[in-house]
């Protein structure tokens, strides 16, 4: 099967499996979008919605979540792990939006990339579901799924990103990258996978996995 059918029969799949996606990080505005998907970094997103609502009671803006302690905030998201750097990270960015960006996230990968603990997944994910922006972020299931289907060589999440902007058309990037993230979660695990019993990857799956 040629790539580009692949790619038609995997988003036809992905839109019959789920027509409508919401972003699985509980938030309420564009900063608590950018701590849940921070914290979200080696963790579940299930995790991270139990620590969320207890967080955000507290500091749901900068302005409030500097006024936490180290200690306070560590002891909140410790269950999400990287609790030490994470806490760091939280109050650092926090100054500085406060200081530089009047307490509002900004709209650019260049800036958001800046702040402490803010790599490119996670500037992909705020561009994404803050401001409307095309961006393919590329989670370990992205990149999972993105190998067994044959669409990328799975060396690097960068190149995984690059052949999924190159594959997919850019109206999709937004949505897609949910789609795959949910469908990897159901059907096509990391752990104890069958791509017999996978609807997608049995169809495009690379053979090497049938072996």
């Amino acid at each position: 099967m040629l790539k580009k059918d692949k790619v038609r029969f995997i988003i036809e799949q992905l839109d019959k499996f789920y027509p409508t996606v919401n972003p699985p990080l509980d938030h309420s505005n564009n900063y608590t979008l950018l701590i849940a998907v921070l914290l979200s970094a080696n963790s579940t997103d299930k995790s991270v919605n139990k620590v969320t609502p207890s967080l955000f009671k507290k500091a749901n803006v900068p302005n409030k979540m500097i006024q936490l302690s180290y200690d306070e905030l560590y002891s909140i998201i410790k269950p999400c792990g990287l609790g030490p750097a994470k806490a760091k990270n939280i109050l650092a960015l926090s100054h500085i939006l406060v200081n530089n960006f009047k307490s509002e996230v900004p709209d650019s990968f260049q800036e958001l990339e800046k702040l402490p603990g803010v790599g490119h997944k996670t500037a992909s994910v705020v561009m994404s579901q803050a401001f409307g922006y095309p961006a393919f972020a590329v989670d370990t299931h992205v990149h999972r799924l993105m190998y067994r289907w044959g669409l990328s060589n799975g060396k690097s999440v960068l190149q995984t990103e690059r052949d999924g902007k190159r594959l997919f058309p850019e109206e999709k990037w937004n949505k897609l990258h949910l789609q795959i993230i949910f469908y990897g979660r159901e059907y096509c695990p990391a752990r104890n996978f069958n791509p017999n019993s996978c609807p997608i990857t049995s169809i495009v799956g690379r053979r090497s996995l049938f072996k």
